[in-house]
């Protein structure tokens, strides 16, 4: 896991998580981005990937964005060329790690922060100059330095949502005082609370950035999955995680995050455990895929198997009795006791010769792949 220098995880988890930013210098020495600026182009014209194309600056105020899948022709970065400048632009690829393994392994380095809180990792390559203009949301963001420079401006002043651009097609602030700056490089991680404005400008044209960001569960949100009318003061609050203190079993879902959930509305422990694993669209599309095109596949009795990425699992632990849940609904397994369930929801693999029975049932739902 990420190495956090001169202070401990748990401080970390205890002072700064959705509290305030932190600069970890070197938290993966020595790291190699499993991603090239070229490699990230081409997966931008891959249609199984949403990408985005963002031109533009603070000083100029003037931001345009296209989305993908885009064509080669679109990267010919020469001054002839009306599509792009030079410098002052910004490629993004969402959810590169359903498809990268080598992207999908590096969300263990921070798995001490539950897993069923990660939503996906987004990688953006930036000309120098280039950036998304400063904006805030109510995600939680570890920014991992992968390739080149880049500098960070960060500020806690006007993060309202009246405090937008009007007619721009971004969401990009208005107003924004820089209060700290931080210049990053290779194996620097930034994290990034919700609702602190931040705002990255590369420094040279060999910029990657990979964002782990962590879901925003709404009230309203979690009100619709109930099916219960959210009232209007509500609307724009939002869950907040407990004091983690767990950092060996990252699908766990203890007793204090439903609590939490439960200063919002009476929600229980089911149907939260439902509500944090369930699949958006793009995810679900992504499963159907992979079912259609492995239903001809045989079952492999001398493989190991691993969850698919798309996958969310996790598991409440109740007495003597452990409740797994796949995608948004509990799924019960026959032959397995508690520890093999509870260390496949953590580790996402499963041993098909040690486990055999929990393998077949899990490759029956199409849900696992061979390693």
């Amino acid at each position: 896991m990420i190495h956090f220098g001169k202070i401990s995880q748990q401080q970390f988890l205890r002072e700064y998580w959705q509290k305030k930013p932190l600069l970890i210098k070197q938290a993966l020495p020595n790291f190699i981005s499993p991603i090239t600026p070229d490699e990230l182009a081409g997966l931008s014209l891959e249609k199984e990937f949403e990408s985005r194309l963002i031109t533009g600056s603070i000083d100029s105020k003037k931001w345009s964005l296209r989305n993908g899948p885009f064509i080669e022709q679109d990267f010919l970065a020469t001054h002839s060329n009306p599509n792009l400048a030079q410098q002052d632009w910004t490629l993004l690829v969402q959810g590169v790690d359903r498809h990268i393994d080598a992207v999908h392994n590096l969300i263990t380095e921070f798995d001490f922060i539950p897993r069923w809180r990660f939503d996906d990792v987004m990688i953006s390559y930036a000309a120098i100059g280039g950036s998304v203009g400063p904006h805030f949301d109510h995600y939680d963001v570890f920014l991992l330095q992968g390739t080149g420079k880049r500098r960070w401006h960060i500020s806690t002043q006007d993060c309202e949502l009246d405090n937008y651009l009007k007619s721009v097609p971004l969401r990009i602030m208005d107003k924004f005082n820089t209060e700290q700056t931080f210049d990053v490089v290779p194996g620097d991680v930034l994290y990034i609370p919700p609702k602190i404005a931040h705002h990255g400008i590369s420094l040279d044209n060999n910029c990657t950035t990979l964002s782990f960001g962590y879901r925003a569960y709404s009230t309203q949100e979690l009100f619709e999955f109930i099916d219960k009318p959210c009232s209007n003061k509500l609307t724009d609050t939002y869950y907040q995680d407990p004091q983690w203190d767990n950092t060996e079993q990252p699908a766990l879902i203890p007793d204090s995050a439903i609590q939490q959930a439960q200063i919002l509305l009476g929600i229980d422990a089911v149907q939260f455990a439902k509500f944090v694993t369930k699949l958006d669209i793009l995810d679900i599309q992504n499963l159907q895929l992979f079912k259609y095109n492995n239903q001809d596949e045989c079952f492999d009795s001398q493989s190991n198997y691993q969850l698919h990425p798309v996958c969310k699992i996790a598991y409440l632990q109740e007495n003597d009795s452990v409740k797994v849940f796949i995608n948004g609904e509990e799924i019960k397994f026959n032959g397995a006791n508690n520890k093999v369930l509870m260390d496949f929801c953590d580790k996402r693999t499963v041993n098909q010769l040690r486990y055999p029975k929990l393998s077949k049932q899990l490759f029956d739902q199409n849900i696992i792949l061979s390693i």
